[in-house]
């Protein structure tokens, strides 16, 4: 796969408490990612960017979200989330790598 793609597909790690547990407990990081990669694009730009091994890809698509705001309807962007669980003996440091 092309490296400059791969640099591509990974925005932002998405930190909440869900995703702190999740990396905590069951080894599983949460990434924002671009809304037309696939899960093997995933895998391959997170193995390339963190050198590590990742044993599966969960992608979810996060739907906008309506407000309203001073009688003005409006929406939020929606975007794609990725749940990355890594091998056993694999670790992140998300939160240290700013």
């Amino acid at each position: 796969m092309n490296q400059e793609r791969l640099l591509q597909i990974i925005l932002t790690p998405h930190i909440s408490e869900k995703a702190t547990v999740a990396a905590d407990k069951q080894n599983v990081y949460v990434f924002q990612v671009v809304e037309s990669a696939s899960k093997p694009e995933i895998k391959d730009a997170v193995e390339f960017l963190f050198n590590t091994k990742v044993k599966a890809v969960r992608v979810v698509n996060v739907r906008p979200k309506k407000k309203l705001f001073r009688g003005v309807k409006g929406e939020r962007k929606g975007w794609k989330k990725a749940y990355v669980t890594l091998q056993s003996d694999q670790k992140l440091d998300i939160v240290g790598a700013h």
